[in-house]
Protein backbone atom coordinates (compact mmCIF):
# COMPACT_ATOMS: atom_id res chain seq x y z
CA UNK A 1 0.00 0.00 0.00
CA UNK A 2 1.38 3.72 -1.05
CA UNK A 3 1.93 5.72 2.31
CA UNK A 4 -0.87 7.99 2.68
CA UNK A 5 1.65 10.74 3.43
CA UNK A 6 2.46 10.90 -0.17
CA UNK A 7 -0.65 10.64 -1.82
CA UNK A 8 -1.58 13.81 0.52
CA UNK A 9 1.15 15.71 -0.56
CA UNK A 10 0.72 14.81 -4.46
CA UNK A 11 -2.44 16.17 -4.05
CA UNK A 12 -1.41 19.04 -2.58
CA UNK A 13 1.17 19.93 -5.16
CA UNK A 14 -1.13 18.99 -7.92
CA UNK A 15 -3.79 21.94 -6.34
CA UNK A 16 -1.56 24.45 -6.33
CA UNK A 17 0.08 23.97 -9.64
CA UNK A 18 -0.96 26.65 -12.02
CA UNK A 19 -2.04 25.43 -15.80
CA UNK A 20 -2.11 28.89 -17.46
CA UNK A 21 1.34 29.13 -19.00
CA UNK A 22 3.69 26.32 -20.13
CA UNK A 23 7.54 26.14 -20.52
CA UNK A 24 8.62 26.14 -24.06
CA UNK A 25 9.91 22.59 -23.36
CA UNK A 26 6.99 21.22 -22.49
CA UNK A 27 5.98 20.22 -26.19
CA UNK A 28 9.69 19.00 -26.73
CA UNK A 29 9.96 16.16 -24.12
CA UNK A 30 8.84 12.63 -25.17
CA UNK A 31 7.26 12.26 -22.44
CA UNK A 32 6.00 8.57 -23.36
CA UNK A 33 9.26 6.89 -22.78
CA UNK A 34 10.08 4.75 -20.15
CA UNK A 35 13.00 6.80 -18.26
CA UNK A 36 12.54 10.33 -18.93
CA UNK A 37 14.88 13.04 -17.18
CA UNK A 38 14.62 16.89 -17.21
CA UNK A 39 17.48 18.94 -15.71
CA UNK A 40 18.77 22.76 -15.60
CA UNK A 41 19.44 25.22 -13.08
CA UNK A 42 17.49 25.69 -9.96
CA UNK A 43 14.70 27.94 -9.98
CA UNK A 44 13.47 27.27 -13.95
CA UNK A 45 10.33 25.59 -13.76
CA UNK A 46 10.84 21.99 -13.66
CA UNK A 47 8.91 20.65 -10.84
CA UNK A 48 5.88 22.85 -12.17
CA UNK A 49 6.03 21.40 -15.79
CA UNK A 50 5.84 18.07 -14.51
CA UNK A 51 3.14 18.55 -12.37
CA UNK A 52 1.12 20.28 -15.21
CA UNK A 53 1.50 17.19 -17.29
CA UNK A 54 0.13 14.73 -14.90
CA UNK A 55 -3.09 16.97 -14.47
CA UNK A 56 -3.14 16.92 -18.15
CA UNK A 57 -3.29 13.26 -18.48
CA UNK A 58 -7.15 11.34 -18.14
CA UNK A 59 -5.58 8.35 -16.40
CA UNK A 60 -4.51 10.06 -13.48
CA UNK A 61 -4.95 7.42 -11.15
CA UNK A 62 -2.28 5.89 -12.89
CA UNK A 63 -0.06 8.68 -11.92
CA UNK A 64 1.95 9.48 -8.68
CA UNK A 65 4.33 12.17 -8.10
CA UNK A 66 6.78 12.21 -4.98
CA UNK A 67 9.62 14.31 -4.24
CA UNK A 68 12.11 12.56 -2.87
CA UNK A 69 13.30 14.83 0.01
CA UNK A 70 9.77 14.22 1.17
CA UNK A 71 10.56 12.47 5.03
CA UNK A 72 9.20 8.99 3.36
CA UNK A 73 12.43 8.63 1.94
CA UNK A 74 14.32 8.57 5.14
CA UNK A 75 13.03 5.24 5.51
CA UNK A 76 12.35 3.29 2.93
CA UNK A 77 14.09 3.26 -0.83
CA UNK A 78 13.27 4.48 -4.18
CA UNK A 79 12.74 0.66 -5.69
CA UNK A 80 10.70 0.39 -2.32
CA UNK A 81 8.52 2.74 -3.39
CA UNK A 82 8.42 1.52 -7.05
CA UNK A 83 7.45 -1.41 -6.05
CA UNK A 84 4.65 -0.76 -3.66
CA UNK A 85 3.39 1.71 -6.83
CA UNK A 86 3.25 -1.31 -9.26
CA UNK A 87 1.26 -3.30 -6.57
CA UNK A 88 -1.44 -0.83 -6.81
CA UNK A 89 -1.40 -0.66 -10.34
CA UNK A 90 0.10 3.07 -10.40
CA UNK A 91 2.32 2.69 -13.90
CA UNK A 92 3.83 5.88 -14.15
CA UNK A 93 6.20 7.72 -11.20
CA UNK A 94 7.18 11.45 -11.03
CA UNK A 95 10.15 11.31 -9.01
CA UNK A 96 10.84 15.35 -8.26
CA UNK A 97 14.64 16.53 -7.09
CA UNK A 98 16.58 13.30 -7.69
CA UNK A 99 19.58 14.98 -6.76
CA UNK A 100 18.63 15.21 -3.24
CA UNK A 101 18.94 10.90 -3.09
CA UNK A 102 22.02 9.68 -2.56
CA UNK A 103 21.61 6.33 -4.42
CA UNK A 104 19.02 7.68 -7.66
CA UNK A 105 21.41 7.03 -10.57
CA UNK A 106 21.76 2.60 -9.25
CA UNK A 107 18.66 2.86 -7.93
CA UNK A 108 16.87 4.07 -11.30
CA UNK A 109 18.59 1.47 -13.25
CA UNK A 110 17.88 -1.43 -11.19
CA UNK A 111 13.99 -0.20 -11.29
CA UNK A 112 14.42 0.47 -15.48
CA UNK A 113 15.93 -3.13 -15.83
CA UNK A 114 13.33 -4.95 -13.54
CA UNK A 115 9.74 -3.29 -14.29
CA UNK A 116 9.45 -3.12 -17.91
CA UNK A 117 5.68 -1.83 -17.11
CA UNK A 118 6.78 1.48 -14.97
CA UNK A 119 7.09 4.40 -16.22
CA UNK A 120 9.57 6.62 -14.65
CA UNK A 121 10.00 10.36 -15.21
CA UNK A 122 12.62 12.45 -12.72
CA UNK A 123 13.81 16.10 -12.45
CA UNK A 124 17.24 17.44 -10.79
CA UNK A 125 17.58 20.85 -10.14
CA UNK A 126 20.95 20.34 -9.85
CA UNK A 127 23.09 19.19 -13.56
CA UNK A 128 26.09 18.23 -11.66
CA UNK A 129 24.70 15.99 -10.00
CA UNK A 130 22.62 14.42 -12.80
CA UNK A 131 25.52 14.52 -14.71
CA UNK A 132 27.63 12.72 -12.35
CA UNK A 133 25.10 9.96 -12.19
CA UNK A 134 24.35 9.27 -15.73
CA UNK A 135 27.31 6.70 -16.46
CA UNK A 136 24.17 4.61 -14.87
CA UNK A 137 21.56 5.44 -16.84
CA UNK A 138 23.29 6.57 -20.54
CA UNK A 139 21.62 3.70 -22.43
CA UNK A 140 18.42 3.91 -20.97
CA UNK A 141 17.25 7.79 -19.47
CA UNK A 142 16.46 10.49 -22.28
CA UNK A 143 17.86 13.56 -20.52
CA UNK A 144 16.35 16.43 -21.65
CA UNK A 145 17.69 20.60 -20.58
CA UNK A 146 15.80 23.53 -19.48
CA UNK A 147 16.98 26.73 -18.93
CA UNK A 148 15.33 29.64 -17.85
CA UNK A 149 12.50 31.88 -19.37
CA UNK A 150 13.05 33.43 -22.80
CA UNK A 151 12.11 36.92 -23.63
CA UNK A 152 9.25 35.88 -25.19
CA UNK A 153 8.21 33.71 -22.24
CA UNK A 154 8.74 36.33 -19.79
CA UNK A 155 6.23 38.69 -21.96
CA UNK A 156 3.24 35.91 -22.58
CA UNK A 157 3.79 34.96 -18.45
CA UNK A 158 3.94 38.20 -17.01
CA UNK A 159 2.45 41.17 -18.99
CA UNK A 160 0.18 38.84 -21.30
CA UNK A 161 1.92 39.64 -24.37
CA UNK A 162 2.51 37.16 -26.89
CA UNK A 163 4.95 36.61 -29.88
CA UNK A 164 5.42 33.09 -32.01
CA UNK A 165 8.83 31.62 -31.87
CA UNK A 166 11.01 33.00 -34.68
CA UNK A 167 13.67 31.25 -36.15
CA UNK A 168 17.63 32.59 -36.10
CA UNK A 169 16.97 33.05 -40.28
CA UNK A 170 13.39 34.83 -39.70
CA UNK A 171 15.22 37.67 -37.09
CA UNK A 172 18.00 38.05 -38.91
CA UNK A 173 15.18 38.39 -42.29
CA UNK A 174 13.51 41.09 -39.42
CA UNK A 175 10.06 38.97 -39.80
CA UNK A 176 9.24 39.71 -36.51
CA UNK A 177 6.16 41.52 -36.23
CA UNK A 178 5.63 43.89 -33.36
CA UNK A 179 1.39 43.82 -32.22
CA UNK A 180 -0.67 46.99 -32.60
CA UNK A 181 0.50 49.94 -30.16
CA UNK A 182 3.24 47.67 -28.24
CA UNK A 183 6.44 49.27 -27.32
CA UNK A 184 8.90 46.47 -26.24
CA UNK A 185 11.71 48.04 -24.95
CA UNK A 186 10.01 49.36 -21.21
CA UNK A 187 9.64 44.95 -21.21
CA UNK A 188 12.73 44.57 -21.97
CA UNK A 189 14.37 46.65 -19.55
CA UNK A 190 12.38 44.45 -16.78
CA UNK A 191 13.47 41.43 -18.33
CA UNK A 192 17.20 42.10 -18.02
CA UNK A 193 16.71 43.08 -14.78
CA UNK A 194 14.42 40.26 -13.00
CA UNK A 195 12.41 38.22 -16.11
CA UNK A 196 14.69 35.18 -16.30
CA UNK A 197 13.52 32.90 -13.65
CA UNK A 198 9.42 32.40 -13.44
CA UNK A 199 9.73 33.83 -9.66
CA UNK A 200 6.32 35.57 -8.55
CA UNK A 201 6.23 39.52 -8.76
CA UNK A 202 9.10 41.74 -8.84
CA UNK A 203 8.94 42.76 -5.05
CA UNK A 204 10.23 38.83 -3.73
CA UNK A 205 12.20 38.75 -6.87
CA UNK A 206 15.70 39.91 -5.80
CA UNK A 207 15.45 37.39 -2.37
CA UNK A 208 14.36 34.78 -4.59
CA UNK A 209 17.29 34.91 -6.95
CA UNK A 210 19.50 35.68 -3.48
CA UNK A 211 18.17 31.76 -2.20
CA UNK A 212 19.10 29.91 -5.69
CA UNK A 213 22.58 31.03 -5.76
CA UNK A 214 23.02 30.52 -2.19
CA UNK A 215 21.98 26.78 -2.36
CA UNK A 216 23.34 26.88 -5.25
CA UNK A 217 27.03 27.87 -3.58
CA UNK A 218 26.75 25.94 -0.61
CA UNK A 219 24.52 23.07 -1.32
CA UNK A 220 24.78 21.85 -4.88
CA UNK A 221 28.48 22.10 -5.91
CA UNK A 222 30.23 21.15 -2.32
CA UNK A 223 27.88 18.35 -2.36
CA UNK A 224 28.91 17.27 -5.89
CA UNK A 225 32.46 17.91 -5.60
CA UNK A 226 33.15 17.02 -2.02
CA UNK A 227 34.06 21.19 -1.04
CA UNK A 228 34.71 22.41 2.20
CA UNK A 229 33.26 25.34 4.13
CA UNK A 230 36.43 27.25 2.65
CA UNK A 231 36.18 26.31 -0.92
CA UNK A 232 32.43 27.14 -1.30
CA UNK A 233 33.47 30.80 -0.07
CA UNK A 234 36.05 30.51 -3.19
CA UNK A 235 33.15 30.17 -5.61
CA UNK A 236 31.39 32.91 -4.05
CA UNK A 237 34.60 35.54 -4.25
CA UNK A 238 35.44 34.10 -8.30
CA UNK A 239 31.38 34.98 -9.07
CA UNK A 240 31.93 38.56 -7.64
CA UNK A 241 35.01 38.92 -9.56
CA UNK A 242 33.60 37.73 -12.45
CA UNK A 243 30.32 39.72 -11.95
CA UNK A 244 31.88 43.23 -11.94
CA UNK A 245 34.33 42.50 -14.92
CA UNK A 246 32.33 40.07 -17.25
CA UNK A 247 33.28 39.02 -19.80
CA UNK A 248 37.06 38.06 -19.12
CA UNK A 249 38.81 36.27 -20.85
CA UNK A 250 39.75 33.31 -18.25
CA UNK A 251 43.69 33.82 -16.98
CA UNK A 252 44.20 30.90 -14.56
CA UNK A 253 47.13 32.58 -12.85
CA UNK A 254 45.39 35.64 -12.67
CA UNK A 255 42.28 34.23 -10.94
CA UNK A 256 44.84 31.69 -8.90
CA UNK A 257 45.96 34.46 -7.51
CA UNK A 258 43.22 36.66 -6.73
CA UNK A 259 41.54 33.43 -5.14
CA UNK A 260 44.46 32.38 -3.44
CA UNK A 261 44.19 28.76 -4.75
CA UNK A 262 46.10 26.07 -7.09
CA UNK A 263 46.03 27.00 -10.49
CA UNK A 264 45.11 23.25 -11.04
CA UNK A 265 41.35 24.32 -9.22
CA UNK A 266 40.62 27.56 -11.40
CA UNK A 267 39.50 25.43 -14.39
CA UNK A 268 37.63 22.67 -12.08
CA UNK A 269 35.60 25.61 -10.29
CA UNK A 270 34.62 27.40 -13.62
CA UNK A 271 33.31 24.29 -14.94
CA UNK A 272 31.18 23.70 -11.71
CA UNK A 273 29.37 26.82 -11.99
CA UNK A 274 28.82 26.57 -15.49
CA UNK A 275 27.42 23.48 -14.88
CA UNK A 276 25.58 24.99 -12.49
CA UNK A 277 23.70 27.71 -14.45
CA UNK A 278 25.59 30.35 -12.82
CA UNK A 279 28.05 31.10 -15.34
CA UNK A 280 28.78 31.06 -19.23
CA UNK A 281 31.69 30.20 -20.56
CA UNK A 282 31.80 30.92 -24.28
CA UNK A 283 34.42 28.35 -26.47
CA UNK A 284 36.16 29.19 -29.66
CA UNK A 285 35.58 26.94 -32.83
CA UNK A 286 38.84 25.11 -32.68
CA UNK A 287 36.91 21.87 -31.03
CA UNK A 288 34.79 21.32 -34.47
CA UNK A 289 32.20 20.08 -31.86
CA UNK A 290 29.77 22.04 -29.89
CA UNK A 291 31.63 22.98 -26.26
CA UNK A 292 34.85 21.40 -27.13
CA UNK A 293 36.65 24.41 -27.95
CA UNK A 294 38.75 26.47 -26.03
CA UNK A 295 36.95 29.00 -23.27
CA UNK A 296 37.84 33.14 -24.58
CA UNK A 297 35.24 34.86 -22.48
CA UNK A 298 33.54 34.00 -19.26
CA UNK A 299 30.00 35.70 -18.41
CA UNK A 300 27.32 35.72 -15.77
CA UNK A 301 24.84 33.11 -16.69
CA UNK A 302 21.91 35.69 -17.53
CA UNK A 303 21.46 39.18 -17.03
CA UNK A 304 19.36 38.91 -13.98
CA UNK A 305 22.55 37.27 -11.86
CA UNK A 306 24.37 40.55 -13.14
CA UNK A 307 22.52 42.58 -11.01
CA UNK A 308 21.98 40.35 -7.99
CA UNK A 309 25.65 39.84 -7.08
CA UNK A 310 27.40 42.63 -8.46
CA UNK A 311 28.39 45.43 -6.20
CA UNK A 312 27.48 48.12 -9.03
CA UNK A 313 25.26 48.94 -11.71
CA UNK A 314 26.42 46.20 -14.26
CA UNK A 315 27.87 47.38 -17.72
CA UNK A 316 25.28 47.74 -20.34
CA UNK A 317 27.51 46.29 -22.60
CA UNK A 318 28.37 43.43 -20.73
CA UNK A 319 24.50 43.05 -19.85
CA UNK A 320 23.95 43.01 -23.71
CA UNK A 321 26.29 40.57 -24.33
CA UNK A 322 25.07 38.38 -21.76
CA UNK A 323 21.58 38.65 -23.11
CA UNK A 324 22.50 37.61 -26.03
CA UNK A 325 24.28 34.69 -25.27
CA UNK A 326 22.24 33.32 -23.13
CA UNK A 327 19.31 33.70 -25.59
CA UNK A 328 20.65 32.47 -28.81
CA UNK A 329 22.71 29.55 -26.60
CA UNK A 330 19.31 27.41 -26.56
CA UNK A 331 19.13 26.72 -30.19
CA UNK A 332 22.16 27.77 -31.44
CA UNK A 333 26.06 26.80 -31.00
CA UNK A 334 27.58 30.37 -30.48
CA UNK A 335 31.46 30.34 -30.31
CA UNK A 336 33.48 33.54 -30.01
CA UNK A 337 34.52 35.83 -33.16
CA UNK A 338 37.85 36.54 -33.61
CA UNK A 339 36.83 39.86 -35.40
CA UNK A 340 33.71 40.72 -33.50
CA UNK A 341 31.66 39.41 -30.41
CA UNK A 342 30.08 35.90 -31.20
CA UNK A 343 29.53 33.79 -34.49
CA UNK A 344 26.62 31.73 -34.83
CA UNK A 345 27.17 29.34 -38.15
CA UNK A 346 28.59 31.88 -40.67
CA UNK A 347 27.04 35.00 -39.22
CA UNK A 348 29.53 37.50 -37.12
CA UNK A 349 27.62 39.44 -34.67
CA UNK A 350 28.72 42.54 -32.91
CA UNK A 351 26.65 43.93 -30.05
CA UNK A 352 26.17 47.19 -28.97
CA UNK A 353 23.72 50.33 -28.67
CA UNK A 354 21.10 52.07 -30.57
CA UNK A 355 23.96 53.81 -32.49
CA UNK A 356 26.50 50.70 -33.23
CA UNK A 357 27.87 50.89 -36.59
CA UNK A 358 29.64 48.63 -38.75
CA UNK A 359 33.14 49.73 -38.08
CA UNK A 360 34.31 46.47 -36.30
CA UNK A 361 32.60 44.44 -39.56
CA UNK A 362 34.19 46.05 -42.20
CA UNK A 363 35.20 43.07 -44.60
CA UNK A 364 33.87 40.08 -42.57
CA UNK A 365 31.26 38.24 -44.44
CA UNK A 366 27.19 38.02 -43.31
CA UNK A 367 28.55 40.53 -40.56
CA UNK A 368 25.12 41.48 -38.32
CA UNK A 369 25.15 44.43 -36.35
CA UNK A 370 23.19 44.10 -32.70
CA UNK A 371 21.52 47.52 -31.63
CA UNK A 372 19.81 47.98 -28.38
CA UNK A 373 17.24 50.35 -27.81
CA UNK A 374 15.61 50.58 -31.06
CA UNK A 375 12.24 48.98 -31.88
CA UNK A 376 12.66 47.66 -35.84
CA UNK A 377 15.25 46.37 -37.71
CA UNK A 378 16.38 46.95 -41.30
CA UNK A 379 19.04 45.10 -43.57
CA UNK A 380 22.08 44.21 -41.18
CA UNK A 381 20.66 46.24 -38.11
CA UNK A 382 18.80 43.84 -36.19
CA UNK A 383 17.57 44.89 -32.61
CA UNK A 384 18.61 43.15 -29.91
CA UNK A 385 15.58 42.11 -27.88
CA UNK A 386 14.39 40.12 -31.19
CA UNK A 387 17.22 37.27 -30.35
CA UNK A 388 15.06 36.90 -26.44
CA UNK A 389 12.09 35.19 -29.46
CA UNK A 390 13.93 32.10 -30.60
CA UNK A 391 12.87 29.68 -27.90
Amino acid sequence: MIDLRLITYMNEQLRQTPMEFYRYMYDKILWNERLVGIVGPRGVGKSTMVKQYILNQENRKEWIYVSVDHSYFTEHTIVDFAESCIKEGIGHIVLDEIHKYGNWSQELKEIYDSHPSLQVIFTGSSVLDIIKGQADLSRRALIFEMQGLSFREFLLLFHGVSFPVYSLAEILDCKVELPDNYHPLPHFREYLAYGYYPFCTPQTYAMRLQQVITQTLEVDIPQYAGMNISTTRKLKQLMAVIANSAPIKPSVQNLSAELKVSKNDVPDYLLYLEKAGLLAQVRDDTGGLRGLGKVEKVFLDNPNLMHAIGRQEPNIGNVRETFFYNQMRVNNDVTTSKESDFCIGEYTFEIGGRKKGKKHLEGVENGIVVRDDIEYGHSQFIPLWNFGLNY
